[in-house]
């Protein structure tokens, strides 16, 4: 009987430890829901047709997957990868990517972040969080340098995504509407 007994202990004690493994491999995390991704670049587009460029937007989410892509008519063929390019490179590091210029000039310790694959060092990739967690970035290409350099005219602030994208009002309630439950993998 002790045999079968210590089969049974060893049993239940594997099932509880295998239960409490399968509990601490699982991630819990926000993340950009299309609807506020598609708003996000609406948004940003119209921002820029109204100040009279003709623009592509980018919007990626946290792993820099492009949930959204909008290029305007006129834009040149080389804003769909720059903007797409831009906002990877926000979200891969983190940090606007007119941050990175600034921080990877020739000479500068992050200089060789310049020559990294893929990475775009160009001002117009910026952050987008929820709750304090990141949750995508937005790129734009197509707008003249001395446009990029300056601030926004307002910048957004919202419970729901923060970002230093000027976007109009009703984006910002959209956003704040939704209730996007974390996401277990």
């Amino acid at each position: 009987m002790t045999v079968w007994n210590l089969v049974a202990a060893t049993a239940i004690s594997c099932l509880l430890a295998s239960s409490a493994a399968a509990q601490e491999a699982l991630v819990t995390y926000k993340s950009l829901s299309p609807e506020v991704a598609l708003d996000l670049a609406r948004a940003t587009l119209a921002d820029c047709r109204k100040r009279g460029f003709q623009v592509t937007v980018a919007v990626v989410d946290r792993f820099g997957v492009t949930q959204v892509l909008l290029r305007d008519r006129f834009a040149g063929a080389h804003t769909v990868s720059t903007a797409s390019g831009k906002a990877w490179t926000a979200v891969s590091f983190r940090t606007s990517t007119t941050e990175l210029v600034a921080n990877s000039q020739p000479g500068m310790m992050q200089s060789g972040i310049r020559d990294l694959p893929g990475a775009v060092i160009i001002g117009g990739g910026l952050t987008v969080e929820a709750a304090g967690s990141l949750v995508g970035a937005v790129g734009v290409s197509g707008l003249p340098a001395a446009t990029r350099t300056k601030p926004a005219p307002r910048q957004a602030s919202m419970p729901y995504a923060t970002s230093s994208i000027s976007r109009p009002d009703d984006v910002i309630a959209r956003a704040q509407d939704k209730n996007d439950e974390p996401r277990q993998i």
